[in-house]
């Protein structure tokens, strides 16, 4: 039967206040050096700085508006504050002030605004591509798992994400896919037990006795955490059951195979689809009968989207 412990692991979102939030300024700071500092390359500029907006008097201030050009949901709204924060302590002015209008999550039309800030030009404007830049990338993974999520309709299906993620932003690209909407899958390699054909194959555990084995043995050296099997056909369901994983994912399986894996799991585990789900695909797939279906389209395959800076 399905282990009620593991339930709110396995069910679960990521929200603003899980992350770190001196590590994601770290992220910032690093996308600043880049731009500014000339960070990366082997030989650094004679002048690190905005050589374009040193040419403004300190003293000038203004407003600008953050607009959605086109309909979208919205993520990054904490990291527009961050970016204005981290560019007034480096230039030593911390006069900038945002205002947010719309929250991680909404849905916001074409056009309209999602915050407002004031404060010393120098600072916006050098602050406006790293600022639009994270809000952009977050913004297409929450909009477009938006979309998955609408596919699947009103199926109890959960659409999960991946660690098809991009090096270094994957708690920010996790938590934008649960601004869209959808759930997260294990953050990292620390969380559960997932063990994969390439781990069973590596094992000689792919079959029958052994494979039921290799699950105990997982089971046995890691109390405490969900054990997750990737089976790649029926015949691998009865012994992963038996040994008592928690989470079984059909990988690559046909509709047809899907709808008898789960008729043979039952109740005794959560069942996962995976490989190759597409948006044309997932609505059928979550008429199967699976409590998950995992993706990392939404994160490898978004477009950003188009936010502007207007005075």
């Amino acid at each position: 039967m399905k282990n009620p412990q593991y339930e709110s692991h396995l069910v679960r979102r990521l929200k603003w206040e899980d992350l770190d939030e001196k590590y994601v300024e770290g992220l910032v700071k690093a996308a600043r050096a880049e731009d500014i500092e000339g960070a990366g390359l082997a030989v650094l500029p004679k002048i690190a700085a905005d050589i374009t907006t040193r040419s403004l008097t300190p003293s000038i201030r203004t407003k600008a508006s953050l607009r959605a050009r086109r309909d979208m949901t919205v993520c990054g709204m904490e990291l527009a504050r961050i970016a204005l924060k981290v560019y007034g302590e480096a230039s030593g002015d911390f006069g900038c002030r945002f205002t947010a209008l719309a929250k991680d999550g909404d849905r916001v039309p074409a056009g309209g605004t999602l915050g407002t800030i004031e404060g010393p030009a120098r600072v916006i404007l050098q602050a406006e591509r790293v600022m639009l830049n994270f809000l952009q990338r977050l913004s297409g993974v929450a909009t477009e798992t938006a979309k998955y999520v609408a596919a699947l309709g009103d199926s109890p299906t959960k659409l999960l994400d991946t660690r098809k993620t991009t090096p270094g932003l994957r708690v920010l690209e996790k938590y934008a896919f649960a601004c869209g909407g959808g759930y997260n899958h294990r953050i990292g390699l620390f969380d559960r037990v997932m063990l994969k054909d390439n781990h069973l194959a590596a094992a000689g555990a792919s079959k029958g006795d052994a494979l039921a084995g290799a699950v105990r043995i997982a089971r046995e050296k890691n109390a405490g955490f969900a054990i997750e099997v990737e089976v790649d056909a029926l015949d691998q369901i009865p012994p992963v059951l038996e040994a008592g994983a928690d989470v079984i994912m059909f990988d690559n399986f046909s509709n047809a195979d899907i709808a008898e894996g789960v008729r043979l799991v039952g109740g005794g585990a959560w069942t996962e689809i995976s490989g190759g789900v597409t948006l044309e695909s997932v609505g059928e797939l979550g008429k199967l009968g699976a409590d998950f279906v995992s993706t990392a389209a939404p994160v490898h395959s978004s477009k950003w989207i188009d936010i502007g800076l207007d005075s």
